[in-house]
């Protein structure tokens, strides 16, 4: 179906909205403020439950992320959908589980758009509102539309536009895969005519060195597991690719990139209401961040981190000088748990200390276990959020898109975010006590049930006990495991093997 065939949203229209919703307004007076908020997602990469200082780490300090914290309320029990990213972003923006779904896994850089045209997502409700809607950063849901890879020497369709943004500036995937370049409004950025852009995920390209043949060539970063195909800025990289000059990116100044655009998108639309989807690269591997950031006693990884608090304080900072701070919702999370070893000699393993990425939770990246979703979660939006409040409220990503159509007072069609539950007042921190329960999906389609402070794991037949070689366990078993995370927030002691 073509994007004119989907399902247009009801809305009273951005000039009628000037009050928020009768069940915010109901729970508390804070809540009675009068405008149309710009609202900003930030949401971070591979950055888990406790990596940032408001969640307790003395590792580091992220002093950006706790004046956020200090201006809002910090969420103790908030869950991104997935313990990996493509399907984590998948839920958040259109409200619909990806397990769900059998091709919504981690996506190759050249898979065609994971998200149909038709689905309506975040981005659609926004633009139905009346608000300018952009994308900045980390993509990782696919473009265009041929299942055997995409023509990155013409324009990609379909494209983030054809999702509701009205710009994007975009990473096709992650850092760690090819291509290794920016998209803009689905072109390639500063394409370089003379070097042609060629993809593979298959087999290389004659002549084309790689890190496994060629180790000498990795200037910057070498890989610790996988990671060994093309080589893009003296880092190796999954998959193969040919060509790009002038459009490659450096590493180093992704972050920057990222920053760069997103200030530029705040300056055009400070005159009207926005949405703004931020995705930082930050602590994904390969972590090469700028110069300025390396002073982290955790390494590269520890450096990201840092890294990334530049990015919100940078944001913070443009709100302010456009006069937009008081008038903006922001919401900074993180795709999913932490990981230390990723795939590169990065020393986070070595440097790790006694940090924990996942605070107390059992697992990481990649798991079924509390360390997998359980993520940061900060909501900030003066004189309506609570500031300097702590919630232990049950939170999911999921909720995102029927929360923010109440804010905005907008009936959804009728098979939008069929997943999604309106919990607004529990986001703003005025009256809701949150979900009952949440699902969270770990590597593949592998799920487990949280209900209220339980947690069940159930049992498959051919369980992968590892993620790769990270160390980290994925709560895979041929068992079942229920916990009881009020006595044991370790997840330790399994209640059906007593």
């Amino acid at each position: 179906m073509s994007r004119k065939g989907k399902l247009t949203a009801v809305t009273l229209g951005a000039a009628s909205l000037t009050t928020l919703p009768a069940t915010a307004q109901e729970a508390t007076p804070r809540a009675e403020k009068s405008n149309t908020p710009n609202v900003i997602v930030i949401l971070a990469d591979d950055i888990g439950w406790g990596d940032l200082s408001p969640y307790g780490t003395s590792a580091i300090q992220t002093p950006a992320v706790e004046e956020l914290a200090a201006s809002g309320t910090r969420y103790t029990d908030a869950h991104c959908v997935a313990a990996t990213s493509t399907p984590s972003r998948y839920s958040l923006l259109t409200g619909h589980y990806a397990w769900k779904r059998k091709d919504t896994g981690v996506a190759s850089g050249d898979a065609p758009m994971i998200i149909h045209p038709e689905q309506y997502t975040v981005a659609d409700l926004f633009k139905d509102a009346g608000y300018t809607t952009g994308v900045v950063g980390k993509w990782h849901l696919g473009l265009g539309d041929n299942p055997r890879g995409q023509d990155w020497n013409v324009k990609l369709t379909p494209n983030p536009s054809d999702l509701g943004f009205d710009y994007s500036y975009i990473m096709a995937a992650t850092a760690d895969r090819v291509p290794c370049v920016w998209i803009e409004n689905g072109m390639v950025a500063n394409y370089d005519p003379e070097h042609p852009i060629y993809v593979s995920y298959k087999k290389n390209f004659d002549g084309e060195p790689t890190g496994k043949d060629h180790p000498e060539l990795l200037t910057n970063l070498r890989p610790s597991h996988g990671h060994d195909q093309t080589i893009v800025n003296g880092i190796s990289r999954i998959g193969y690719m040919k060509g790009g000059g002038k459009a490659l990116w450096k590493d180093e100044e992704i972050a920057g990139e990222i920053e760069e655009q997103a200030v530029n998108f705040i300056r055009e639309n400070r005159e009207q209401p926005f949405f703004l989807y931020l995705c930082t690269n930050d602590a994904h591997v390969p972590r090469f961040p700028r110069e300025e950031y390396r002073k982290s006693p955790l390494g590269l990884r520890g450096d990201a981190l840092l890294e990334f608090d530049g990015t919100v304080r940078i944001v913070l900072e443009e709100l302010e000088r456009q006069g937009l701070r008081d008038n903006t919702l922001i919401i900074l999370t993180s795709d999913n748990g932490g990981v230390l070893d990723d795939g590169y000699e990065d020393r986070a393993v070595e440097l790790q200390g006694s940090h924990q990425p996942n605070g107390h939770h059992r697992g990481g990246k990649y798991s079924l276990f509390e360390g997998g979703t359980r993520v940061p979660f900060i909501v900030s939006y003066p004189g309506v959020v609570p500031a300097g409040e702590v919630a232990d409220h049950l939170v999911s990503h999921i909720d995102f898109l029927r929360s923010m159509a109440a804010l905005l007072k907008v009936q959804l069609p009728p098979t939008a975010a069929p997943d999604s539950e309106d919990h607004l007042t529990t986001w703003l921190n005025t009256g809701g006590t949150g979900r009952d329960f949440v699902i969270e999906q770990g590597l593949g389609e592998n799920i487990a049930i949280r209900y209220r402070h339980y947690k069940f794991i159930p049992p498959v037949a051919h369980p992968r006990k590892q993620a790769w070689q990270t160390g980290i366990e994925t709560g895979q078993d041929t068992i079942p495991q229920l916990y009881d995370l009020r006595s044991d927030p370790g997840e330790r002691r399994n209640l059906l093997t007593r």
